[in-house]
């Protein structure tokens, strides 16, 4: 166990979580599902059961630091992956490896979002060990996929190849991001799609060989330095390193580009938690379909299937009220019908047109 290591990805503001999840107090910090441990501290118990704590990492923008130390005291300052700017994963991810491979050329990681939500963590944790392994003997870039309930338009989608099972892996053919439903559907009826959980396994060494070979200018970039990771220079050359770096996803950077990609069928009750749709679906709900973040300070009159979140201050009653999301925060509420709720993204940007980031 001890070159296993785990980065938990946390840099995201959570804008379809709106207006609760801002960019003060995004979504990975928030106990979204009301069980007493924020995701991120749900996440970082996960992975404790399987890798030492010394070598459990968070990579999130050093705005959040503050907030990650609060939440995971356990944490050293040297554990904290800080972006000074967002750029996407792939320049963190990047930064990430390089470090580790600093203190154990052996090291084995798994690079997964803080924000996850698994219902059945002892089939993940198997699947995330299966992996570990594989990494640790082969030259692989692994990726977990979900086998597909339904023809889904939110997510990504890998297909793999038809050749037969590697210890339980496929070879990767193609990734597709977010199709029509149209697209989705044919994805389901072929058979050989998965949802792209954005769950990532590999040693450093190849990684770092991979952003040699496919995104050579960062790499260089973070190959300098090496003298630097986990000392007192480190956090000084991060904020020279990131704005030399191009925004973009470690699935545009690296998974679409390489051909050592491997993929594990996997089925642990996962969801991305990326919706207040999701919330919903995963909440237990009344007799009539409603899901309430509270029993004593909601009201609902002849309604059904909606989502109503409010702080335990606010009273909130709704009256005649069917498949709409209602989300009350100190100061703005929004009321949406749930079909509508990929829109979420672009009420935020309007709002911000309007009112700068008062309310963002």
């Amino acid at each position: 166990m001890k070159n296993y290591y785990a980065v938990i990805m946390a840099g995201g503001i959570g804008s379809r979580f709106w207006p609760v999840s801002r960019t003060q107090m995004p979504k990975q910090f928030i106990d979204m599902l009301g069980v007493g441990r924020t995701l991120i501290q749900t996440t970082y118990d996960r992975f404790r059961k399987i890798i030492p704590k010394e070598n459990i990492f968070v990579a999130t923008n050093e705005v959040y630091a503050d907030l990650a130390r609060e939440q995971l005291p356990e944490l050293s300052s040297q554990q904290l992956i800080l972006e000074p700017i967002m750029r996407n994963t792939a320049p963190c991810i990047a930064y990430a490896s390089h470090k580790i491979q600093q203190l154990n050329p052996n090291a084995v990681m798994v690079i997964a979002p803080a924000d996850h939500l698994i219902l059945e963590p002892d089939v993940f944790l198997a699947d995330i060990t299966n992996g570990l392994r594989c990494a640790e003997d082969n030259n692989w870039l692994i990726t977990l996929g979900i086998k597909p309930a339904r023809p889904d338009t939110g997510y990504g989608y890998i297909q793999y190849g038809k050749s037969a099972m590697v210890q339980g892996f496929r070879k990767v053919k193609t990734f597709t991001e977010k199709p029509n439903l149209e697209l989705a559907t044919t994805f389901i009826q072929s058979g050989d799609f998965l949802w792209n959980a954005g769950i990532f396994i590999w040693s450093a060494k190849t990684i770092i060989e991979a952003f040699q070979k496919y995104q050579t200018e960062m790499n260089e970039v973070f190959k300098e330095g090496a003298e630097t990771y986990n000392s007192e220079r480190e956090r000084k050359f991060i904020a020279g390193a990131f704005v030399r770096c191009v925004n973009i996803s470690i699935d545009f950077a690296i998974m679409e580009k390489a051909d050592n990609v491997f993929v594990l069928p996997a089925d642990f009750g996962w969801s991305d938690l990326g919706t207040w749709g999701s919330v919903y679906e995963l909440s237990e709900k009344d007799y009539l379909g409603n899901v309430s973040s509270s029993s004593e300070n909601i009201i609902a009159y002849d309604s059904s299937n909606c989502m109503i979140h409010a702080p335990k201050d606010k009273l909130v009653v709704v009256k005649g009220l069917h498949n709409f999301i209602v989300v009350q925060s100190d100061d703005a509420l929004m009321i949406c019908p749930k079909d509508k709720e990929q829109a979420v993204k672009e009420i935020v940007a309007d709002v911000k047109a309007k009112f700068g980031n008062k309310y963002i």
